[in-house]
């Protein structure tokens, strides 16, 4: 994901922010449900895992860089 426009990848912040927000619901649903699924489970943590990590990268885009 080569994304340069500042407003551009504040958009898809807020979209990936919401997705990792449902993840969250998903999985506390998931946990509080008698018989879980371990490997669905598994699945949910690590694509949420994966959002958080995509998020932290887009963030630090937009702090600018400063030249020592």
């Amino acid at each position: 994901m080569q994304v340069q426009d500042p407003i551009e990848i504040a958009h898809i912040l807020t979209e990936l922010r919401i997705e990792h927000r449902d993840l969250d619901l998903a999985i506390e649903r998931l946990v509080e449900t008698i018989g879980i699924d371990e490997l669905a489970l598994s699945r949910l943590k690590k694509r949420k895992l994966l959002l958080k990590d995509t998020i932290a990268r887009l963030e630090s885009k937009l702090i600018p860089d400063l030249d020592a």
